[in-house]
């Protein structure tokens, strides 16, 4: 079991709580947070920063979760000025609030969400993708800030610089940072280095390069030298602040069975 009072003296990366590791988050902040909807996101911090008094947050996250989990429960508190993301999604109170002018809103391809951060977290400005070229995402138009009613627009997206490679038409997108990266993993040490575990590796580890400050809150923290350098996702360099979290719900927005029967020891199968 881990001992905070020993491994703090070896590590000034570990905190006590969710509440210690966000202490200097402040309103404005542009906060990358990691995972995918309610799959392996920063549960505890999120939790946090619901009860700190800050307001005009600007997110970039694959999505905001549903209306009372995750990034949900800033959009309810109206702390959320701006989102960054690839859908809105199950959440009812994104959609409410965008389509009433009360958010502003860049919706990203996914792909390109991902690229801009691991762009961003190696110091690459910008990069041509194919993806979106001849549609809103390139031409602009895209309504990002409606005012009262739907029928005016406040803000709109720009067009972007478009090359051509081989004969193929590229669109240049701008690579993102920001102040703060939230960011959740399996099993962590006291150093930062961090191990995912599966489909909750997805945008963890290009959320946390991309973060000036990168905050990561695990379900385990072993000592220095306990994890295996083969398994490490993330290096500790990328981690600034490191935490213990409990109390994990682990939702899941729509739960899908398989009606295939498993295959028997001697079926045969065809296997182009």
């Amino acid at each position: 079991m881990f001992n905070f009072s020993i491994k703090r003296q070896f590590s000034k990366k570990v905190y006590r709580s969710a509440c210690e590791a966000i202490h200097d988050l402040n309103s404005g902040n542009r906060i990358i947070v990691g995972g995918f909807g309610l799959c392996g996101i920063p549960e505890n911090l999120i939790s946090s920063l619901t009860k700190r008094d800050v307001k005009n947050l600007e997110i970039v996250s694959n999505n905001a979760g549903v209306t009372d989990f995750g990034l949900g429960l800033l959009l309810q508190q109206k702390k959320i000025k701006r989102m960054i993301s690839s859908y809105v999604g199950e959440n009812k109170e994104f959609e409410r609030q965008y389509l009433s002018g009360e958010l502003e809103l860049e919706l990203v391809p996914q792909g390109t969400l991902a690229e801009k951060l691991r762009s961003g977290g190696a110091g690459i400005p910008a990069f041509y993708t194919p993806t979106g070229y001849g549609t809103m995402v390139q031409e602009g138009g895209f309504p990002i800030k409606y005012q009262n009613s739907r029928e005016e627009v406040e803000i709109i997206s720009l067009k972007k610089e478009t090359r051509e490679f081989n004969g193929r038409h590229f669109i240049l997108e701008s690579s993102i940072t920001g102040d703060f990266a939230l960011i959740k993993g399996w099993k962590g040490d006291t150093k930062g280095n961090i191990i995912f575990r599966k489909t909750a590796r997805n945008f963890n580890a290009d959320a946390a390069t991309a973060g000036k400050i990168c905050i990561a809150e695990v379900e385990e923290l072993v000592n220095e030298g306990e994890l295996n350098p083969d398994d490490i996702h993330l290096p500790g360099i990328y981690v600034d602040r490191i935490l213990k979290g409990q109390n994990y719900e682990k939702r899941i927005e729509k739960l899908t069975i398989s009606n295939q029967q498993p295959l028997k020891d001697d079926q045969d199968v065809n296997i182009c």
